[in-house]
């Protein structure tokens, strides 16, 4: 019975016809999507388009075997190309690929060290910003092929959405997004349009990646040139990476493990520098063009990397006449799918609270302005954790009630006591009140959570014993009472 049940658990799954249908054309889709923005992050790096096409083979390839969240894709990116173009500038394409292994190093290591748990701490109003300010920046990264470009392009522009948005209601056989771009290619070349068109963004490369070493000195001083842009890139990267992650794991109600994505990165980064590609991360755009076709598996994510080097080496004559404007509407039609209109429509705003909103906006308005995910994910943190401190340290109050008989005052605190609240503590006491002798400061509806609440009590308890009057503090709770007794009395040196 062991051997069978083993035998059992150990044979791979075989997906079923139209899974693997949806799973291949939803890979090709990608594929196609990829490679105009694989040559325009080539470009905003400063290095040949090999560089960021490679890349993104390596990375969909090595990440469907490495990664933690199947139907993701990773790749090339725009985030990461800005970082490394200053190094790629002054020191050289091998210097690049040397951050982009160190990165990869520095992946795997954050990766060991929980980094993913982190992902707990990101409030749901950032990750709404995150969502909005992405669609945003798909959609913003598009103008420039179309804008200005004629009316032939607009009407191209205007004919692949319809295709994309109708033939759903006819049949889901095959992607939208793959017949739209069939169709204006055919319709392009047949009619003879001069528009912009894949070719035009930069040569395909005519032969497959080969490993090698970056030709880079190995000494102190090249680890003193990458290590700040290879730390960089590995944060960024994770954080683009851990929150579309989440994002996928909300839209498909499944989860994915982080940790493992995280190291993920890591070594699908390292594959790549040594296949001579820049550093990547998962990209949120052809991401939700996978899974908004369907792919639910790595399958996807694993051809859309080999469809991509296909088409580029194999197929590179056939894919320079794709018109910009066909991938330019499936890109407009990713950003209208990934904008949460919900929580930008009147009656949700009105019924939220306005510090969620609040946050949100901030964080859409910072990555919008940095064109940098990273940056306003942690703003947008940065702000929530501020505006949560303000909101709990309001909830603190002190009431008091005098003995009958006179001569005690009681006073009750309610509420958490940490840095943001505990300060306004001392304010609360009238240290001169006539006719009482003692005073009794119950903290039993309290809770202390750092060093100033307690440096708070020390100083009421040291005022109200200069004016001769007896303190007694009661109610503290275990957690408070233990942190109490470890540090009060020694924390003066800070009134």
């Amino acid at each position: 019975m062991t051997a069978h049940t083993s035998a059992k658990r150990w044979r791979p799954t075989v997906p079923s016809l139209p899974v693997l249908r949806t799973e291949v054309l939803s890979g090709l889709v990608v594929a196609l999507a990829l490679i105009p923005e694989a040559i325009s992050f080539s470009i905003i790096a400063g290095v040949d388009p090999r560089v960021g096409l490679f890349a993104s083979f390596t990375m969909a390839v090595s990440i469907a075997f490495l990664g933690g969240r199947p139907a993701m894709i990773s790749a090339a990116t725009g985030a990461m190309a800005l970082v490394v173009a200053p190094l790629a500038r002054e020191h050289g394409v091998d210097y690049l690929l040397a951050a982009t292994i160190l990165a990869g190093v520095f992946q795997v290591v954050l990766g060991l060290l929980g980094v993913a748990k982190l992902m707990r701490f990101v409030p749901p109003s950032v990750m709404t910003g995150f969502v909005n300010a992405l669609a945003i920046l798909i959609f913003m990264a598009q103008v420039p092929h179309f804008w200005g470009e004629g009316w032939g392009v607009y009407a191209l522009v205007a004919g692949g959405l319809a295709v994309i948005f109708l033939l759903p209601r006819l049949t889901r056989a095959v992607p939208a997004p793959l017949v739209a771009i069939v169709v204006l290619t055919v319709i392009t070349v047949a009619s003879g349009l001069k528009v912009p068109t894949v070719g035009d963004m930069g040569e395909l490369p005519g032969s497959f990646p080969v490993p090698f070493l970056p030709d880079v000195p190995v000494n102190m001083e090249t680890l003193r040139i990458i290590a700040p842009y290879a730390l960089t890139l590995a944060l960024v990267g994770l954080m683009e990476s851990l929150m579309t992650a989440k994002l996928v794991d909300d839209i498909t109600d499944t989860r994915s493990g982080k940790g493992r994505e995280a190291r993920g990165q890591g070594w699908a980064n390292i594959i790549t520098g040594f296949f001579g590609g820049m550093a990547g991360c998962a990209m949120i755009g052809q991401t939700m063009i996978n899974v908004k076709s369907g792919a639910r598996t790595r399958l996807s994510t694993f051809l859309a990397g080999v469809f991509l080097l296909l088409l580029v080496v194999v197929l590179g004559d056939i894919v320079a006449i794709i018109p910009m404007a066909a991938l330019v509407a499936v890109m407009v039609f990713v950003s209208i799918a990934t904008l949460d209109w919900h929580s930008i429509s009147p009656r949700t705003l009105r019924r939220m609270p306005w510090s969620e909103t609040a946050v949100m906006v901030i964080t859409v308005v910072v990555v919008v302005a940095t064109h940098n995910l990273a940056i306003g994910v942690i703003v947008g943190v940065l702000a929530s954790t501020v505006i949560f401190a303000r909101g709990v340290a309001r909830l603190s109050a002190v009431t008091s009630v005098l003995d009958p008989e006179g001569g005690v005052r009681v006073y009750s605190v309610r509420g958490d006591l940490f840095f943001a609240s505990s300060n306004e503590l001392v304010g609360e006491f009238d240290y001169h009140e006539e006719g009482v002798g003692k005073v009794v400061i119950d903290l039993s509806r309290a809770h202390m959570w750092d060093s100033s609440a307690v440096a708070a009590l020390d100083h009421a308890t040291d005022k109200f014993e200069k004016n001769g009057v007896d303190v007694e503090v009661v109610g503290l709770n275990v957690p408070s009472e233990e942190l109490h007794k470890e540090l009060s009395g020694t924390l003066s040196g800070g009134h």
